[in-house]
């Protein structure tokens, strides 16, 4: 694929050596994503989700720090803390980014449809109904 992409229905992948590897979202994204590059070890994920409801999720990245910046709507992102309280980070103007630090599990909750864009670091990204939880 070259040429222009649209960031819904086209990712990016970037390699160790940051050579960029296009994939078209299907139903299958993630389980050909491990396919093609196993354990995701050192590759970086350039991807969008829009949503208008609460995650049913929490995410942790154990690699690296994810950046996440707004391209529309207002949400909440929501990190967990080591002692069990919650930082909640409001993301309400459009290009706002919030950096996840690296081991910290979080997820979002929105207060009108949003659209994210995500820059993270794959390998054994980690989800649970709750904060260090059974992975699901």
């Amino acid at each position: 694929m070259t040429g222009v992409q649209n960031i819904e229905s086209v990712r990016a992948i970037f390699s160790p050596s940051n050579q960029v590897t296009l994939k078209e979202v299907t139903d299958s994204f993630f389980p050909e994503l491990e396919q093609a590059f196993p354990g995701f070890a050192n590759h970086m994920l350039i991807s969008q989700h829009a949503f208008d409801e609460a995650w049913p999720t929490w995410e942790l990245h154990p690699r690296g720090d994810e950046l996440v910046l707004l391209l529309s709507g207002d949400t909440d992102l929501v990190l967990s803390n080591p002692d069990g309280s919650e930082t909640v980070l409001r993301v309400s103007g459009q290009g706002d980014y919030v950096v996840v630090p690296k081991g910290v599990w979080h997820t979002a909750r929105p207060h009108a449809p949003t659209s994210l864009l995500f820059m993270t670091p794959g390998e054994g990204t980690l989800n649970a109904l709750t904060p260090g939880g059974d992975p699901v």
